[in-house]
């Protein structure tokens, strides 16, 4: 017991000595994770915000008053602050809300995502615990998240990456997003799910069915985005009926893509005249590369060679995308 009193007085000092701010803290997401889980056990108490008794939004506020950062008290107040993150894209330290807990209408419920489709909440049966997004009670009352802290980037990711500013700006835009370890895996590949997401993001349509291919069932976090890049012709499925969404995409197969998504073609851009030694005038997705490697602003499109049959990267990928923004911007 005098263990547990010494380490609740320690934090209670830190919460008193740390300024307060309602701005993003320069805090990574991670301390917010590992200070919550100092408290699990603590009892519920209802309206307490001190580790005496939490409710759930008086123990979100607490946690983040630790790291510097000053949040409305009430849950359905914290759910209209912070960028809205999608469930599929979730990080340790997001706010997760939920709906008609305790037999009350609206937002009644909010914790701190800690990985592993996993959340800490202060709980009126059992105090301040982890339990499952999937779980059975919580699941069908899940209704948003929401970001609050930002750490400035992703661990994994250099300043000097050249596709460091458009990763970051399309990551603070809410267009594409990194793993719940903060990682960005810029060499990892893209699915045709996940680039179907990302360029939606941008684009922003609506489909009418969401049936659209056998082996995407309505379900599925990237349903709506397939349906509605399928419909605007961006993105066609296979012969057999497939969209095959966890398959990486090609080089080759991104650039066209891309080139669809934002109508370069309509740009009227000055393309250089072949500037890979490995894509011939006759290639089927020439146009489509020559317009990637003459709107880029970095250097990811530099070189001799296109290499159409590897896999298009996340970092590549992000820069297509980037670049193509900014160049139907103008």
């Amino acid at each position: 017991m005098k263990q547990i009193a010494k380490k609740l007085l320690t934090l209670s000092l830190v919460f008193i000595l740390l300024p307060f701010s309602s701005v993003e803290a320069a805090s990574k997401p991670e301390d917010v994770v590992r200070i919550a889980k100092n408290y699990i056990g603590v009892p519920y108490l209802d309206a307490g915000a001190t580790p005496s008794g939490f409710d759930c939004s008086g123990f979100t506020y607490f946690v983040y008053n630790l790291v510097g950062v000053t949040i409305p008290r009430i849950a359905a107040s914290q759910y209209t602050i912070g960028k809205s993150v999608d469930k599929a894209n979730l990080q340790l330290g997001d706010l997760v809300f939920f709906e008609k807990t305790m037999n009350k209408p609206g937002i009644t419920h909010v914790g701190i995502y800690v990985g592993n489709n996993e959340f800490i909440s202060a709980t009126s049966s059992k105090g301040i615990k982890i339990d499952s997004l999937s779980n059975t009670y919580w699941e069908p009352k899940y209704v948003g998240a929401k970001r609050i802290l930002e750490d400035g980037g992703f661990t994994d990711l250099a300043n000097g990456h050249p596709a460091y500013n458009a990763i970051m700006m399309l990551s603070q835009q809410g267009i594409i997003y990194g793993f719940e370890d903060n990682t960005f895996r810029a060499e990892s590949p893209v699915t045709r799910g996940q680039a179907a997401a990302i360029i939606n993001r941008v684009l922003k349509k609506e489909p009418k069915n969401l049936n659209a291919f056998v082996d995407v069932p309505t379900t599925s976090r990237f349903a709506k985005d397939i349906a509605a890049i399928k419909e605007a012709g961006i993105i066609n499925g296979f012969k057999d009926g497939t969209f095959r969404p966890d398959a990486y995409m090609t080089k080759a197969e991104m650039a066209l893509i891309v080139h669809g998504a934002f109508e370069l073609s309509k740009q009227n851009l000055t393309i250089g005249s072949h500037s890979y030694i490995d894509v011939k005038p006759d290639y089927w997705a020439y146009e489509a590369i020559e317009t990637l490697r003459s709107i880029d602003s970095t250097t990811l499109f530099a070189g001799n060679r296109y290499n159409t049959g590897e896999f298009a990267s996340r970092a590549i990928f992000s820069v297509s995308i980037y670049n193509s923004m900014n160049t139907v911007g103008k």
